[in-house]
């Protein structure tokens, strides 16, 4: 129960990296860090599998701290947040596949059936909540031209924040409550892509008639 706990707050820590790559990455090796006691006695060092214990140090912690103001503050400059889109997305990708293996229970294994499940349960977990990201901004770009993407910006980052403390903090209701929210982010998003193609088919119909 122990490994599979630890493995659903890997996931939930991989669907944040959906809104922010280094967000959960930084707020994960916080938590790990000895010398950090922001979550008092919530600490996931416990949860990490073998040969991951270097997520926890002072220098990979003041790394991923600087990485992730770099982030977010690139998100709030006009037109960049949207070609970050193009870098996140793998990016993204790439941590939550990451973050699910370090959690990895350890009766996966640890060759290609665990990278498997990795790539699947977390890689996959971030590339929807990206996908959905990405299509909210660029419909927040057409709708707006771009001035209320800083507002998606920030919902993004607090959406980050709050889903890694909690799945750290109080994992069994963040799993749920994720578990949830997916549905969700699939329908918004494809409600998004259909009103996007409804525009783009009402716009042809003008130009042709």
């Amino acid at each position: 129960m122990n490994e599979l706990l630890a493995f659903f707050v890997g996931i939930g820590l991989a669907a944040a990296c959906g809104f922010r790559v280094f967000v959960p990455l930084f707020i994960a090796s916080l938590a790990a860090n000895g010398n950090v006691e922001l979550f008092g006695e919530a600490d996931i060092s416990g949860m990490l599998g073998p040969g991951y214990d270097w997520l926890g140090s002072d220098a990979v912690t003041l790394a991923l701290g600087i990485a992730t103001l770099l982030e977010v503050g690139s998100y709030y400059i006009p037109w960049l947040d949207n070609m970050l889109d193009s870098v996140s997305t793998p990016a993204a990708v790439i941590a939550g596949t990451f973050l699910a293996s370090a959690t990895a229970p350890e009766m996966i294994g640890d060759g290609f059936f665990k990278w498997l499940v990795s790539v699947i349960a977390g890689g996959g977990s971030a590339g929807l909540v990206q996908s959905a990201s990405v299509v909210l901004r660029g419909a927040s770009t057409v709708t707006t031209a771009g001035i209320g993407n800083p507002v998606i910006s920030t919902a993004e980052l607090g959406g980050s924040v709050l889903i890694s403390i909690l799945i750290i903090l109080l994992p069994v209701l963040a799993a749920i409550l994720l578990l949830a929210l997916m549905p969700l982010i699939i329908f918004a998003m494809v409600r998004v892509l259909n009103r996007k193609k409804k525009i783009a088919y009402d716009q042809k119909n003008r130009i042709d008639s």
